[in-house]
């Protein structure tokens, strides 16, 4: 009986909360945590770092950036920086604060050392370890002080290789960038929501598919629901013009130096970890797996049993 008196008292807790806040639960949340940039204005800029090696992945960089900074999704009819415009009536809220990625001269060294208020961009045959995008962000307290996204060539560069397609690399690449904004998965299940935020495989049958590449509105406006509530007092984004000095000697490639693992998806295809640094500093990384090993165990830690 208290059991059930304590549901019917919760469910009505949360109901009243659901009516005065006016939170939609028709829109799923897909922010990572309550991860973000600190920044004093709405609309803002993140220095992302080009160390590509190869003029395609420059190119598709370059695609990847343009799309996150023109607010216009898979939708392309609909220009979503534009409060009046929204993709039905009633939805809220349409886009009024922006993320705006602008590309940057690449400082990361040949580790992919992070550069403190930026996002750097690093390509590199990481080996058959199973992974083929890492983002891995910095955080002081809940805030985001720098960022990584590594594509990896073993697998998405490899001649004749399952995942060199040049929509797979696009989807991976456009994935990996958004994590260091603070935007999680929309979907890992690998159906297609048309967002490079959902687990869709751009591969095989499907490599000519244009699907999944490039942001929907539902990433907008998520990054509009993490950065509206808000601004900070202070900032932890930098200028464009940083010095190579000042990227981190070494970001450790090894699985093993990533912590405990906090987070993976049923599939397996997903994974989160964490390593705390003391003093309120942490490191968190995003791991997107191939098929492949995911398939082999996918409720296992994939660090630590055979990838291929």
């Amino acid at each position: 009986m208290k059991q059930l008196l304590w549901k019917f008292i919760h469910l009505t807790v949360l109901a009243i909360f659901i009516l005065v806040s006016g939170v939609s639960i028709a829109a799923a949340d897909h922010s990572w945590s309550t991860y973000h940039w600190a920044r004093t204005t709405d609309t803002f800029i993140v220095p992302v770092g080009d160390n590509t090696t190869s003029l395609s992945w420059h190119t598709t960089l370059e695609d990847v950036i343009s799309d996150w900074f023109s607010g216009k999704g898979s939708n392309v009819d609909k220009d979503y920086t534009n409060s009046t415009v929204c993709p039905t009536s009633g939805s809220s809220p349409c886009i009024s604060v922006i993320v705006k990625p602008q590309k940057a001269t690449g400082v990361a060294g040949n580790n992919c050392g992070a550069v403190q208020g930026t996002t750097q961009v690093c390509n590199k045959t990481y080996g058959a370890n199973g992974w083929l995008g890492l983002a891995t962000i910095w955080l002081n307290g809940g805030h985001i002080t720098k960022g990584t996204a590594k594509m990896n060539d073993t697998y998405l560069s490899k001649s004749g290789g399952r995942y060199n397609t040049v929509n797979e690399r696009r989807h991976v690449m456009c994935q990996e960038v958004a994590h260091t904004f603070g935007l999680g998965h929309q979907s890992t299940s690998g159906v297609s929501l048309d967002t490079c935020m959902d687990y869709y495989s751009n591969t095989g049958t499907q490599a000519e598919s244009t699907l999944s590449i490039i942001p929907n509105y539902h990433d907008y406006e998520q990054l509009s629901r993490i950065y509206a509530n808000h601004l900070d007092s202070i900032t932890t984004l930098s200028a464009t013009g940083i010095a190579p000095a000042q990227a981190n000697a070494r970001d450790d490639e090894s699985p093993k130096e990533w912590g405990r693992l906090s987070n993976q998806s049923q599939d397996g295809r997903s994974s989160v970890y964490e390593q705390d640094l003391g003093l309120g500093i942490r490191i968190i990384r995003h791991v997107r797996w191939t098929e492949e090993t995911a398939a082999k165990c996918p409720a296992c830690d994939h660090r630590f049993h055979d990838k291929e």
